[in-house]
């Protein structure tokens, strides 16, 4: 079956790209930050939130939806964006990631993972078949095969013999894909995933299996998984480098604004990553000085200095680092909200302004005057930003 092109390639600067997905809840200008919506919600926030901050693809996990609140009553609700009041594109991962991280409660076999799930210890057993089964439920507008995600550290012949299995399940994946239909009146691209570890050949074996076929998109997992900043940029670089271009691109899991900033310029489209929403709760911000504790007590008398000056977001227009700090140190709920939208909202300007960049062929000097706080420690109490 042929596959209907999803991506269009606007412009270029060295290997960073500017383009646009056509899916079938809107387009989708790229690069694009994924805020992750593992349980049907970007947590602390609504649907007016994410509408307001003007995101354009959200990501939703099968796993966590698989068991509640079950893809039977989600296929009644008409989906996962009529259950949501969501009217974007929705990306959803196949669930193999926390499958494969529950350890001790899975076993792996050829026709799939064995599980028990980590809230009641029940027994599950995810397919290809079922995974895309899953998906069709949530009528999300990309689905991911099922795979295996090994630990960064494995050995290069568990790396090998994993992504043979994932190649054969992406075979699987596909020939679901083609003999089911959409359940929620529209079209699903479904994307495999090059896995490999951090070996240069088995990341190549990986390609050359899955590229036998015809997909709209593909993406790279099995990074930011414990490997080492040096080994992840590499596999990085060399998928990017290899993979058609005309194809979109799509980084698993990462990242921090310096990985985010230094993957688009090895030629990566799309991103996802819990960081900006899980650090928001915890009161670590990221800001156009660098990134910075909501919590210090060198906050307590900031009055009138937002959060961030070169920012927009709800919270660095109408609240100061005084308050803020004063919310999170009570440990108010309005705190981890506002945190959440101010770090969504850096992460969609960090994407706008890469993509410009590209666009005006200046995306070198983009990186280096966007990434130069997190490279040294800031002068007005900001904080150095963690690379991992």
């Amino acid at each position: 079956m042929e596959l209907a092109r999803i991506f269009e390639l606007e412009a270029r600067d060295g290997r960073a790209r500017a383009g646009r997905l056509i899916l079938p809840h809107g387009e989708v200008p790229t690069p694009v930050f994924m805020p992750v919506g593992t349980r049907a919600s970007v947590k602390t926030l609504d649907c007016r939130d994410l509408r307001e901050l003007e995101i354009s693809m959200l990501l939703g996990n099968s796993y966590h939806l698989y068991l509640r609140p079950g893809i039977e009553l989600l296929t009644r609700a008409g989906g996962l964006h009529a259950f949501m009041r969501w009217p974007g594109p929705i990306l959803t991962d196949s669930g193999g990631f926390q499958v494969f991280s529950l350890g001790d409660l899975r076993k792996l076999r050829e026709e799939g993972a064995d599980f028990r799930s980590h809230l009641d210890g029940s027994r599950h057993l995810f397919t290809p078949e079922s995974v895309v089964e899953i998906q069709r439920g949530l009528g999300s507008d990309v689905m991911m095969q099922l795979d295996e995600c090994p630990p960064g550290t494995c050995s290069e012949e568990y790396a090998a013999a994993s992504l043979e299995r994932s190649a054969r399940w992406a075979v699987r994946a596909r020939r679901a894909w083609e003999e089911s239909r959409p359940l929620h009146g529209h079209p699903q691209a479904l994307f495999p995933i090059v896995q490999g570890g951090v070996y240069d050949g088995q990341r190549r074996r990986s390609m050359d299996l899955l590229l036998q076929q015809d997909w709209p998109g593909v993406a790279i997992g099995g990074l930011s998984v414990g490997e080492g900043k040096p080994d992840m940029r590499r596999i990085t670089e060399l998928c990017g480098r290899e993979l058609p271009a005309g194809l979109p691109r799509y980084l698993m899991g990462v990242g921090t604004p310096e990985d985010i900033l230094e993957s688009v310029a090895l030629g990566i489209d799309m991103f996802d990553c819990v960081l900006p929403t899980r650090n928001a709760r915890k009161g670590t911000l990221f800001t156009s000085l660098g990134r910075y504790s909501a919590r210090s007590a060198r906050h307590s008398e900031s009055f009138d200095q937002p959060v961030d000056p070169a920012c927009d977001c709800f919270t660095c227009r109408h609240y100061d680092r005084a308050h803020l700090r004063h919310l999170f140190h009570v440990e108010e709920f309005s705190a981890m909200r506002l945190g959440t939208l101010h770090n969504l909202r850096y992460f969609l300007r960090l994407m706008q302004g890469a993509r410009q960049a590209i666009q005006a062929g200046r995306y070198a000097a983009y990186v280096e005057q966007t990434l130069a706080p997190y490279r040294r420690p800031a002068a007005d109490g900001t904080e150095r930003a963690a690379t991992s």
